[in-house]
């Protein structure tokens, strides 16, 4: 809580935005709504909710006036951050210039301002209210990048594309359903960050070291109902659940869950993102993100089409991914009650988490919104490749009829091997023509049935009812 800062360069207390350092958060990557969740004024308003609800619960002991609490609602939504910022730069703690502040623009309630409390009773359950709107924000989001990849996966349910593995060509699949693939991905972290939202907790009222005994000496010999303790009345008016058990924060585990949610989305968008950069390179050209007409893909080679978007994605899914490491050390090294060496790096992760995923989904929300699938350059690569996938359907045919597997596995791998260097060649691929006309097969299939077998194109299982039951299951919330 220790701040190091010359507000003299504080671009909020005059001069352009850009004269000093700005985080790109700050301007370019995440939605102005994300912003304001984590922005300075927001956080404080939040602390000033919250020492009203304390005000309005101790009044309900006799502990203040009702007086005092109106003057302190009265007040609640003033923020004067410059004053603020000069009694920091003055006392090396910013909660408490806060109180100060606040304090000098309440004659009457100004005295009370933080009675009986700690400084994390106040921040833990502020951040708490802001990671849980932050959720909502993410999830609604979430909801739209859903939403969007079902109408592409039953556009594009029933066409055929050639699969790969190991970036080699494999068997056929559809397109919708290598989209419901990302899509269910995009559902798995659906469930995981609406169940990490339904159980973000708050400090509660537990003072120095989580053991309530301020608030005890507050309210001893008080005549309120026993069951309606100061905390479970101050949390009600935030609408938000305390752990039982803290230390003087709330535990830091809980900000690894809420981090490794959403590196878990920025997962999901990575493996989207990085395959629609494989299937945008000029040999494959399948695939493309949408493209303004008068967007610039180089400054030095006008022809280029770059997916700037998707290399976006993997960017800062890159860096997201390595936050909850960080979360991860403050949990495990938070000692005895707790440690400071926390709190700096939380005023980073914490709001870089979420407007990086903020970010993420805007951008995945447009590509994918706005994919573009080039369909003669899918068929021309399915009519060169799925001769060879569907030479297995070949092989089971003739084996039933009468066939030697093992004889026959070697001749449709001769004719593969010649076929291959066709291809490679730039030529057509001959290797329908070969098979069908191969006297070791045709006495076992003719060449109209053989053919039939090496049209690759119903080759595909069940991947177009698969693809469908996971736009279904988005559909169906």
């Amino acid at each position: 809580m220790v701040a190091s800062f010359d507000t003299r360069q504080s671009p909020s207390l005059g001069g352009s935005l850009f004269d000093v350092y700005q985080s790109p958060f700050t301007w370019r990557y995440g939605s102005v709504a994300m912003r304001s969740i984590w922005a300075e004024v927001h956080k404080r308003k939040l602390w000033r909710r919250i020492w009203v609800a304390l005000a309005e619960a101790q009044a309900q002991f006799g502990l203040v006036t009702p007086e005092q609490v109106a003057d302190l609602r009265a007040h609640a939504d003033q923020i004067d951050l410059e004053r603020a910022l000069q009694i920091e730069a003055e006392i090396k703690h910013d909660l408490m210039a806060e109180i100060k502040t606040f304090a000098e623009q309440c004659p009457a309630g100004g005295g009370i301002i933080h009675l009986g409390a700690t400084s994390m009773d106040i921040e833990d359950n502020a951040d708490a209210l802001r990671i849980r709107e932050s959720l909502d924000l993410v999830i609604a989001k979430l909801k739209t990048v859903l939403e969007a990849s079902a109408a592409q996966i039953e556009k594009w349910a029933d066409t055929p594309t050639m699969a790969f593995t190991h970036i080699q060509p494999a068997e056929p699949t559809t397109i919708g359903y290598r989209l419901s693939q990302y899509a269910q991905d995009l559902l798995m972290d659906y469930v995981e960050l609406s169940r990490v939202r339904a159980n973000v907790r708050g400090k509660g009222f537990k003072g120095a070291v989580g053991t309530s005994a301020s608030y005890m000496e507050l309210v001893l010999a008080k005549t309120l109902e026993p069951l309606q303790s100061l905390e479970s009345l101050v949390m009600h008016a935030l609408d938000l659940e305390p752990f039982d058990a803290t230390t003087q924060t709330y535990p830091r585990k809980q900000d690894w869950l809420v981090l490794n949610a959403l590196a878990g989305l920025a997962m999901s968008l990575s493996k989207f993102a990085f395959d629609l950069r494989v299937l945008q390179s000029p040999p494959f050209g399948e695939w493309s993100e949408p493209f303004g007409s008068r967007q610039v893909g180089s400054s030095a080679m006008p022809f280029k089409r770059n997916p700037i978007n998707a290399e976006k994605i993997d960017s800062l899914a890159r860096h997201l991914a390595q936050l909850p490491r960080v979360a991860w050390d403050n949990a495990a090294n938070s000692l005895l009650e707790r440690t400071l060496d926390d709190s700096a790096n939380r005023r980073i992760i914490l709001p870089e988490a979420f407007l990086c995923a903020d970010e993420l989904l805007i951008t995945a929300q447009r590509l994918i919104s706005g994919l573009v699938i080039d369909g003669a350059t899918v068929a021309r690569n399915f009519a060169a490749y799925t001769p060879f996938a569907a030479t297995e359907r070949l092989l089971m045919a003739a084996v039933k009829a009468g066939a030697d597997r093992q004889e026959l596995h070697e001749v449709i791998r001769e004719h593969s091997m010649q076929a291959w260097a066709e291809v490679k060649a730039g030529h057509a691929n001959p290797l329908i023509d070969a098979l069908c006309a191969d006297e070791r097969i045709t006495p076992y299939l003719d060449p109209r049935a053989a053919r039939s077998l090496l049209d690759a194109r119903n080759y595909v299982g069940d991947a177009p009812e698969r693809a469908r039951m996971i736009a279904a299951r988005i559909r169906a919330g």
